[in-house]
């Protein structure tokens, strides 16, 4: 099978779509220069919308830190903008090198192996799900969105899930972090909970008794109906936490270690982990949730609940990385699964991971990507692949421009300041300054 399921599978070809705040400027940005020239004066001259709305948080002390990794192509090393302190009290700057909680930013990363193991042929796109775990064989579907979980509000699915349709959130499945109601009470009941904020109480987030493996939280979210009917509508979802169940099934590996043995290592990506080492505490950050404008202490580093080992590896959410780190991520898919000489990905998997792999009977009409493709865990749109996290992170990969960037820093909940828009929009108007400079 190998390669030929990509082409042998139906994928739609429709290029990257157009348009959308997100990641905006790709078809500007096509004919800058490449290379590292750009770098070769100070790094926040260089980018002064970005440098200025990274200085803005900083000195209204609404971010202890904020640190933007950038780098073209394959140039070795990357650049940043931004400073701070790991926390508001701390006097430890922030750098390269600091660690964030990357929240939804591990979905990307996730897909990517899938679709290693795609194009290794140990499982298909568009096989069903219940091939490889057959509890989803028969699954239950909500008539009613977010409705009752009764007998009159559910009918069979009438088709079955996909592996496309997890990489995809096109799978119905739900979130507890989206779904209202009875669903949401089900999942919580479960401990289909898939990540962690902070050892001590948080208001408006229960405490809940996590599933105690990858296998228990797939035979019990197997258990709890869908939101919608396979393959129909976008809808945000655990479909990449219980992605890291298949690609143990697939691969015959606990998934934390395939990430660390199949990614991480030959990807030379030397600090990125589910759980915090002791050893790494003077480098971690604090994160932070903003109460009427104000930035609290939810997670302080020295006590946060990533120095624990989590109950399962987090597929969806767990990742704790660097700034650098997760550049040489990006840089791995800007080389089509290439850094340093070295393949850690297979180049057509990379491709077709990071192109619209969204099924065609799938709207994303009223969602948060309306208009827009998704690939393999992130958004696709005119040239640019990425997504964020949690706790303020964004990332994205330009293949127009070559450019690969990422944005670190640490406060909840993500919508409390609008860095997810604004850290592209500032990239993009700082390459279109470079591109008329240079003109």
């Amino acid at each position: 099978m190998a390669y030929r399921e990509f082409t042998d599978s139906g994928l739609s070809r429709r290029g990257l779509l157009r348009g959308g705040a997100y990641l905006a400027g790709g078809s500007m940005l096509a004919s800058l220069p490449f290379g590292s020239a750009l770098f070769a004066h100070d790094v926040s001259e260089a980018w002064p919308h970005l440098s200025a709305e990274i200085e803005k948080y900083l000195s209204e002390k609404k971010l202890a830190n904020a640190i933007a990794a950038l780098g073209w192509k394959q140039d070795p090393h990357a650049h940043s903008v931004g400073g701070g302190t790991l926390a508001l009290s701390g006097s430890t700057k922030a750098d390269l090198n600091s660690l964030y909680r990357i929240y939804s930013m591990t979905k990307p990363i996730t897909g990517m192996v899938a679709m290693q193991l795609i194009s290794e042929g140990k499982m298909a796109l568009d096989q069903p799900l219940s091939d490889i775990l057959p509890a989803f064989a028969q699954m239950q579907v909500q008539k009613e969105y977010d409705g009752a979980i009764s007998e009159d509000n559910l009918e069979p699915a009438k088709s079955p899930i996909t592996i496309r349709q997890l990489l995809t959130h096109t799978s119905g499945l739900g979130y507890q972090i989206i779904q209202q109601g009875a669903l949401k009470d089900e999942y919580y009941r479960l401990g289909l909970a898939p990540g962690q904020v902070s050892r001590m109480p948080i208001p408006g987030i229960p405490t809940i008794e996590p599933a105690e493996s990858l296998e228990l939280f797939a035979d019990r979210l197997a258990t709890v109906p869908l939101v919608y009917q396979p393959g129909t509508k976008w809808s945000y979802s655990v479909g990449l936490d219980l992605m890291g169940r298949v690609i143990e099934v697939a691969s015959g590996m606990a998934f934390d270690e395939f990430l660390r043995t199949q990614i991480f290592e030959p990807a030379g990506m030397t600090s990125t982990w589910f759980s915090v080492p002791q050893s790494e505490l003077g480098r971690f950050t604090t994160n932070y949730g903003i109460l009427n404008g104000t930035p609290m202490p939810m997670d302080p580093a020295k006590a946060s609940i990533y120095l624990d080992e989590p109950p399962f590896p987090f597929g969806g959410a767990g990742l704790v990385s660097s700034p650098r780190d997760y550049d040489r991520f990006l840089k791995m898919l800007l080389g089509y699964g290439m850094i340093e000489g070295k393949r850690v990905i297979g180049e057509l998997a990379v491709r077709v991971g990071t192109s619209d792999i969204l099924p065609e009977t799938a709207t994303t009409e009223g969602t948060w990507i309306e208009g827009q493709g998704f690939g393999a865990g992130g958004r696709v749109t005119d040239g640019s692949y990425g997504w964020g996290g949690a706790a303020g992170t964004v990332a994205f990969v330009n293949y127009k421009a070559g450019l690969r960037a990422n944005l670190m820093t640490q406060y909840m909940p993500s919508e409390a300041y609008p860095i997810h828009e604004g850290f592209p929009k500032a990239v993009a108007a700082d390459l279109a300054a470079m591109q008329g400079a240079g003109a």
